[in-house]
């Protein structure tokens, strides 16, 4: 179970789910909330478990050719959202960040890749009314899975400015090509992403990240950052997944 509860929710969602739910005799939950969410439903046997690192994209890239396939200058400041561009995944308050006068005296420029889920005029009209069309670096077609290492290669943190949220998978991906993250504190999403150690948990407004950010770009502000990444990883294998499963299963 991801969203046993839509993110966007839908008549007939909580009809269908109950539904759908009696046909399973055990639950796999990728996340504490979803976990919580499941028990107003169902009292068959649930257990909590994350979603394993996504390992199918190929290993990481150096920086310099990352950005040199991507066409961006490998000197820069980058940091990256990844995914679908749906309203709950806040890209608006990121662009919103973006425009910090802190931000942009920094000079970190943000890669926004992924496809849009509904109309892009109201961000391409927010990026320019921000003032920040130079800093924002769009890739908002289909990305194929081939392609995906360059841009968390080129990357120097990953973002996660979810206004709502159960779990995202772009975290797993993030510990697969150990990049830190910034996350909000909705969800599951601090469940996975130690505050201080593999990266920062905030409050999804655009000043709160922003202050984030740069916080990351401080010298030593994450101490043993790449120790803590790998060691934090190596908690979301498939190994641990598929006992996990097995467990339930039999229960």
């Amino acid at each position: 179970t991801d969203n046993v509860i839509p993110h966007e929710p839908r008549p007939g969602d909580v009809a269908f789910t109950r539904y759908f739910l009696k046909s399973a005799d055990a639950f796999l939950a990728m996340s504490r909330d979803v976990l919580k969410d499941l028990k107003n439903f169902t009292t068959k046997p649930s257990v909590f478990s994350p979603h394993p690192v996504y390992d199918n994209y190929g290993s990481a890239v150096s920086k310099a050719e990352a950005c040199k396939h991507l066409g961006l200058k490998p000197d820069e400041k980058y940091i990256l959202f990844f995914g679908f561009i749906r309203k709950y995944k806040g890209l608006d308050i990121l662009l919103d960040a973006m425009k910090d006068e802190r931000i942009k005296a920094a000079g970190i420029k943000l890669i926004v890749a992924g496809e849009f889920y509904g109309d892009s005029e109201a961000y391409m009209k927010q990026v320019a009314d921000n003032g920040i069309a130079n800093d924002v670096k769009l890739f908002t077609e289909f990305i194929p899975n081939n392609e995906i290492r360059y841009y968390f290669s080129a990357a120097d943190l990953v973002v996660q400015p979810y206004r709502s949220a159960t779990q995202s998978g772009i975290t797993q991906v993030a510990y697969h090509f150990e990049k830190p993250m910034v996350v909000t504190n909705v969800g599951g999403l601090a469940e996975v992403v130690p505050d201080g150690k593999t990266g920062f948990v905030t409050e999804p407004d655009p000043t709160q990240i922003a202050t984030a950010i740069l916080k990351f770009y401080e010298p030593n502000s994450l101490p043993g950052l790449q120790e803590n990444i790998t060691r934090e990883k190596q908690k979301y294998s498939w190994d641990t997944f598929t006992a996990n499963l097995l467990g339930v299963a039999k229960s």
